[in-house]
């Protein structure tokens, strides 16, 4: 079987594969990149993998003209920068301890022993520079069958990096078969091992989430994280009944899927106890300050932007079981582009401080209520 693609056809992914392989080298595109290319799915990064020691790597490179940067070069990894984009080259390796965050790896030739130390059999497969692809573990037939299934043992993957546990439901949402459920060895270790979250830091917590909610249809894995008790692990507060309402709804009118609007439809508002952005976490906020206010959907989008606006009323749909007005998107797209006609110039200096910020709010509101029909002169008259 053979993998194709630009990602890999390019020269400077080919130009890498020559660098690395000008000694007697091996070197495999890995993971992602051959898992995406045979599902499918765009390639956004390619990573190889090598029998050539980090220190061989950064001489190959420098032999063949490429700049390369330690970038984790204690765990093996060198970034080669080829044709302005950035491969990251690391060693075959194996883990000789963990401790649930982190390893302790020492450097390998055996490409079994690389695979071995992945997390899921779909992840475990390689390709050479033709596009041939290796399948040291049998992965072939899991990818093919969408079966989102761990290397070995289960609860012995989950040991090594708990992170593992949401990676689980993440991928099983992106590649996973709906039809063909959860993996009953993923599910079992799992619900053991839910302390072992705990030592997980926020920041992954919150990345490894909002990778998930971005995915097309992320109601059955959540739905399965509630069932296990992951999800009440992670997110205390969350509640599951309007996420999958919320994802009909985005389908039926078009809306791209939006990991903060999901956060939102879960009546997840704090960003910080995920370590979200700052931009991030004013947006959960506004979300819920505007979801329980009497604005209609034309103000919505006059005073927040249509996007804001839309994402709104469609909580307001799936939090507090409010119909959704088929006009009402629309009417918050119209509203996002009006100007209201009468400045705060126009109103001074008979009003000034908190006087005319009132007045002004109190003319936007008459001008608005008219549907933007109202000019200057009827709402100064």
């Amino acid at each position: 079987m053979k993998v194709t693609g630009d990602w890999l056809s390019s020269e400077g992914t080919q130009a890498v594969f020559t660098a690395l392989q000008a000694r007697g080298n091996s070197a495999f595109a890995v993971g992602g990149c051959v898992r995406n290319a045979l599902m499918g799915v765009p390639v956004t990064d390619v990573d190889i993998a090598t029998d050539a020691m980090p220190e061989i790597v950064q001489a190959l490179a420098q032999d063949a003209g490429l700049k390369s940067v330690p970038t984790g070069i204690e765990h093996g990894t060198i970034t080669v920068v080829s044709a302005g984009v950035g491969y990251e080259i690391t060693t075959f390796r194996a883990d000789t301890e963990t401790d649930g965050r982190h390893a302790v790896v020492r450097f390998s030739t055996d490409m079994a022993e690389d695979a071995a130390r992945r997390d899921f059999t779909m992840n475990a497969l390689y390709a050479d520079a033709s596009g041939q692809v290796i399948d040291p573990l049998g992965g072939l037939p899991d990818l093919e069958a969408r079966h989102v299934r761990f290397i070995g043992t289960a609860q012995d993957r989950i040991a090594e990096d708990y992170l593992r546990i949401l990676r689980f439901f993440r991928f099983s949402a992106w590649y996973g078969d709906p039809d063909l459920g959860f993996d009953p060895d993923a599910l079992a270790a799992i619900a053991v091992s839910l302390d072992g979250l705990r030592a997980l830091s926020r920041e992954r917590i919150g990345a490894e989430l909002i990778k998930l909610l971005s995915a097309p249809e992320p109601g059955p894995a959540v739905g399965s994280m509630a069932q296990s008790g992951v999800l009440n692990a992670v997110l205390p507060r969350s509640q599951m009944s309007g996420l999958a309402p919320l994802v009909h709804l985005e389908q039926s009118v078009g809306l791209t899927p939006d990991p903060l609007r999901r956060l939102a439809a879960l009546a997840v508002f704090d960003g910080t106890e995920l370590r979200l952005s700052k931009k991030d976490q004013r947006r959960l906020v506004q979300y819920q300050s505007l979801i329980s206010t009497s604005e209609t959907a034309s103000e919505l989008g006059y005073r927040h932007g249509r996007d804001i606006a839309q994402d709104v009323l469609l909580l307001r749909a799936v939090l507090l079981e409010m119909p959704l007005d088929p006009e009402a998107m629309r009417a918050a797209e119209i509203g996002s582009n009006q100007k209201c006609p009468v400045k705060p110039g126009d109103l001074m200096p008979e009003y000034s401080g908190a006087a005319l910020g009132e007045k002004l709010r109190e003319v936007e509101d008459k001008w608005i209520a008219s549907g933007f029909t109202l000019s200057k002169t009827d709402l100064l008259g």
